[in-house]
């Protein structure tokens, strides 16, 4: 007679907590729903401002606001312009700081370690799946602002503000660098939203505080007096990326804002396992 592996055995453990199970959950959540309407809307939102408002004649030098409507490539640049200093920091703490906590506040985290989950393979798990979101959520905001773009502006190349044109396949090449180097940068914040998840019972605070952090880090980077210390700061390179739309691109502030960020998320991450192996589940 065959005996089955008991609950606390290696089998189970390994078995316990799939990945594709929660991506599923968190799929089905009302916040991750919530997040990709935000972005489906965002590009429209953009376009019928447009449309509603009045073409300035202005001679002098244009922006990325400016030039959003010359093109599908122009508005993808101003809709990731206009959402990377809050809106993209809003989504990825949203993901990476709420799903420990909120297995707190539903008094179902003990649980999970009971089932038997290892407090390392829980982490990691969740850490896995907000991640996917995070990255899912990314991808997703330029590759629909460029569809709306194509439809509402047409398919022409990329002008920037001094006149340069990047035109297609390049600028596509280039769209994919920025967004990768979004994910890298924003790792900051979605490590320290994890970290203050494991620390608190409450989703609202983590994601709340790693908000705030970068709002912080942006007020001060504003204090010249700061000098290079300001190079510090998360947030600092965070708009590093408009580097990759010059006609020739300069990769040096986009690679020391990636190690700092890189840096920032290895520790807290770090610190998050840490303290989240040594912690007293009561929730």
């Amino acid at each position: 007679m065959t005996q089955l592996p008991r609950p606390w055995s290696p089998v189970i453990r390994r078995r316990s907590l799939p990945l594709r199970a929660e991506i599923g959950r968190q799929l089905r959540r009302r916040r991750t729903r919530g997040v990709f309407v935000v972005l489906v809307l965002l590009p429209l939102i953009l376009i019928g401002a447009f449309a509603l408002g009045d073409d300035p004649n202005d001679t002098g030098p244009r922006g990325f606001v400016d030039l959003a409507q010359e093109s599908a490539a122009n508005l993808v640049v101003f809709a990731l312009f206009a959402s990377t200093s809050f809106l993209l920091v809003v989504v990825v703490a949203l993901f990476c700081g709420d799903p420990v906590p909120s297995e707190a506040s539903w008094s179902s985290l003990r649980y999970l370690l009971a089932a038997p989950v290892r407090r390392e393979r829980l982490l990691r798990q969740k850490l896995l799946a907000a991640g996917v979101f995070s990255a899912a959520a990314l991808v997703f905001l330029p590759a629909w602002a460029l569809l709306v773009g194509g439809v509402a502006y047409g398919w022409g190349p990329y002008v920037g503000p001094t006149g340069e044109q990047i035109g297609w396949p390049e600028f596509g090449l280039r769209l994919l660098l920025i967004t990768g180097y979004l994910m890298v940068s924003l790792l900051v914040v979605g490590a320290f939203a994890f970290a203050l998840g494991v620390w608190t019972d409450a989703p609202l605070a983590a994601v709340g505080g790693a908000v705030l952090l970068m709002i912080l880090s942006a007020i001060l980077d504003s204090i010249t007096a700061l000098g290079d210390l300001r190079q510090a700061l998360p947030g600092h390179y965070a708009y590093a990326w408009a580097d990759a739309l010059a006609p020739r691109v300069d990769y040096s502030d986009m690679a020391t804002g990636a190690l700092w960020s890189l840096g920032y998320a290895v520790v807290l991450v770090a610190a998050a396992v840490w303290h989240f192996l040594r912690k007293d589940i009561t929730s």
